[in-house]
């Protein structure tokens, strides 16, 4: 009983005896064993950089989503592949406003939604003008969806909506560019030929991100009645969640919603289509970490071939130390006591590699990180990447350490001891 009880405490004093041997020896042999661990070292960094430059990538991309809104859902006319709908054009496809009379009502998870449509202008101001602008008809209610307020006059109002007056929202890229007055609220501009009125400038959209500025940001809005009755045009719709949990029972009820609305028969396919951006950042999250895994392991082989020279430098130190062994065993050292002292050595030499190859690694995460227009500004060294990269420093320790730890163990005192 005293035995068992006694085993851990003589196994634990064992490998602390052995951990200060293969430290005594790695600091007799500094520059051989910094030599040795260079393939480690070179490993480790190589590991740790790409998945540092891979997760910043991913937070960057991320983060630009949550800026366009994990709430969001997108609601466009869609051609079904199959059905009577597939032939049918695009007057009998597209959306009408009255289809979306009483969503608030009848969908509790639609916290708000909005009307939109969008097309390409040249828009003019005196001699001035910019081609291909993007001109929005809009709801009031996409100021809030969007969350891009009115940084100077006022929002569209509901008489601007109601009477279809030609009024506008613009940028201040758009303003700038037109050579506008700071103060422009009353000024007009020209859109398709015809006069519309400035009431308000709003906020650009944000810039920088890995999409660039997200769109154009010369952005010229006005109100959807207006849009609709002076193009008639094909329409899309947006709408947010109260919440973005409760974005799977948001987009069931637009479904049914839409459905009823568009009068669609139990066996009809859909004739819209529902896009949220949550459905899309599963989709690159585990896109993301596929390519993390595989960059992970190619440049990991570098690991690998640092164990070579592991196991190579371990195989000469048992050549020089066997009279050590020899004598060891005469005074009488277990064949599992010198086992574990050269496997210990090996992995103290693996992990020593390990931690300066991390340190490495964080020093090219910090050059990754400042590399102009890389969009690599977020890369970081997650822990899970230091602590898999001692995991796998760790492994290859006991992996190529194994052979020549097994042969020292095995060798027979008598000979060791005749060793020159």
């Amino acid at each position: 009983m005293l035995r068992v009880l006694t085993a851990p405490l003589l196994f634990v004093a064992l490998l602390v005896q052995s951990i200060r041997l293969a430290l005594g020896q790695i600091w007799a042999n500094k520059m051989r064993s910094t030599l040795t661990t260079v393939g480690i070292v070179i490993g480790v960094a190589s590991v740790t950089s790409v998945i540092a430059a891979l997760t910043g990538l991913r937070a960057k991309v991320l983060k630009d989503f949550e800026t366009l809104g994990t709430n969001k859902i997108f609601i466009v006319p869609h051609w079904p592949r199959e059905g009577k709908f597939r032939h049918f054009n695009w007057r009998q496809i597209r959306f009408r406003p009255k289809q979306f009379e009483g969503l608030l009502e009848r969908c509790p998870s639609i916290e708000d939604y909005t009307l939109m449509t969008d097309r390409g202008q040249t828009v003019y101001h005196g001699v001035h003008s910019i081609d291909g602008a993007r001109v929005n008809g809009i709801n009031p209610s996409w100021h809030r969806i969007e969350n891009r307020s009115v940084v100077a006059g006022r929002p569209f109002t509901l008489m601007d909506e109601e009477n279809g007056w030609q009024v506008c929202l613009i940028t201040p890229d758009v303003r700038d560019e037109l050579r506008l007055d700071r103060d422009c609220i009353g000024r007009r501009i020209v859109i398709d030929r015809r006069s519309f009125q400035i009431v308000g400038v709003v906020e650009g959209r944000v810039k920088g991100g890995m999409f660039g500025d997200m769109g154009s940001s010369k952005e010229v809005f006005i109100p959807f009645e207006t849009a609709w009755r002076l193009w008639d045009p094909w329409i899309y719709a947006m709408a947010s969640c109260r919440k973005p949990e409760l974005s799977k029972e948001a987009q069931a009820e637009l479904r049914f919603f839409l459905r009823q609305s568009r009068r669609l028969g139990p066996g009809d396919p859909d004739t819209f289509r529902l896009e949220v951006i949550e459905e899309y950042l599963k989709t690159f999250n585990k896109m993301a970490m596929a390519i993390t895994a595989v960059a992970g392991g190619v440049v990991g082989i570098s690991l690998l071939v640092g164990g070579v020279g592991i196991m190579n430098i371990m195989l000469v130190s048992v050549s020089e130390r066997t009279r050590e062994i020899g004598l060891r065993k005469a005074v009488g050292a277990k064949p599992s006591a010198i086992l574990l002292q050269f496997l210990v050595e090996s992995v103290v030499l693996c992990l020593f590699g390990g931690l300066l190859g991390t340190l490495a690694g964080q020093g090219m995460t910090s050059l990754i990180a400042k590399i102009p227009n890389a969009s690599l500004d977020m890369a970081y060294i997650p822990l899970w990447a230091i602590g898999l990269s001692f995991g796998f420093a760790g492994s290859v320790g006991v992996f190529f350490g194994m052979f020549p730890a097994i042969k020292a163990a095995r060798l027979d005192p008598i000979e060791a001891l005749r060793h020159e």
